[in-house]
């Protein structure tokens, strides 16, 4: 090919990725996030530091690997050195070795991290300041607001609709929380944002634990600034737990596709002061929504005993 079409198609495509690049909605300020929302808890930041790790080892190896492959073709390409067919290096094993070893040392190193952090994560020894058990259901969501509100009388620890929740949670449960409950359809809207969804009100500064169950399918409970989210299973209940910092509403989803309305498995997450979560608790108990919807299908036979084992 002629070296000035060849010329002009390589100025095309520089100024195509050029115009890729810049028109995103991202601005500079975003960049070091590397697509990834500013963090609204304390535990935010340590998943993002993992994220922005994993893109600066994927990064480095990628250029590694692009700049091997350009050097090769420009350096042994035909036209220069007028041989047909190179010399082939066959049973080299220092090289041999090299391309083995090399990836299982990335593999440990990133393994190593994903598992410190993990662990970190989903730490859950510490006793919470309150405790919401998420329901997730076919095509919405239900929060049960493990608290003790002025009046609403009943116990958490015995309640027949949290019977699918393992004792081990239930340690932390405050005595005598009557509780108050919140529960959504893909319809709702929150008041102030007109988001679709129902919305979960949580205490600014306060440390959350998210005890999560399902009514039916595989869910995923995924509130998208806290950097964090977790599998909704049925028969097996998760949890962890975060500590929001900043005030604000948030936008949550559905992470697993979990039928035909996956899509509609929207909710918001309203962090405000101790004193309006106060407030919202006794509204809830005003409008009748006292104690607690069902948490969802009770752990099998299998879970029971791996509950009983970690006891």
């Amino acid at each position: 090919m002629p070296r000035r079409p060849m010329r002009r198609k390589l100025l095309q495509a520089m100024t195509a990725g050029l115009v890729l690049a810049t028109a995103t909605g991202c601005t500079w300020e975003d960049f070091p996030r590397l697509g990834m929302p500013t963090p609204t808890t304390e535990e935010a930041p340590r998943i993002l530091s993992l994220w922005q790790g994993s893109w600066a080892a994927a990064l480095a190896t990628g250029v590694l690997v692009w700049g091997l492959i350009l050097w090769s073709a420009f350096f042994h390409r035909r036209s220069r050195t007028k041989v047909e067919v190179p010399p082939q290096t066959r049973y080299n094993m220092p090289i041999e070795a090299l391309y083995t070893v090399v990836p299982l040392i990335i593999v440990s190193v990133l393994f190593y991290f994903t598992a410190r952090d993990e662990s970190k994560l989903l730490d859950t020894s510490k006793k919470p300041d309150l405790t919401v058990n998420v329901v997730g259901f076919q095509w919405s969501w239900c929060f049960n607001y493990i608290e003790n509100v002025d009046g609403s009388t009943g116990d958490a620890k015995t309640d027949e609709n949290l019977a699918a929740i393992p004792d081990r949670f239930k340690e932390d449960f405050p005595a005598n929380a009557g509780g108050a409950y919140t529960c959504g359809i893909p319809g709702d809207k929150n008041p102030q944002t007109g988001n679709p969804g129902p919305t979960l009100w949580l205490p600014e500064g306060k440390t959350v634990r998210f005890v999560l169950t399902s009514r039916d399918v595989i869910h995923s409970f995924w509130v998208v600034p806290f950097l964090m989210k977790q599998d909704v299973i049925p028969g097996h209940t998760n949890a962890f737990q975060v500590t929001p910092n900043q005030e604000g509403t948030f936008l949550g989803k559905c992470a697993e596709l979990c039928g035909v309305d996956h899509s509609r498995m929207l909710f918001n997450v309203k962090v405000v002061s101790q004193e309006r979560y106060e407030e919202h608790l006794k509204s809830l108990v005003e409008k009748g929504q006292t104690g607690y919807v069902p948490a969802g299908i009770e752990q099998t036979s299998h879970e029971k005993n791996r509950e009983t084992n970690q006891l």
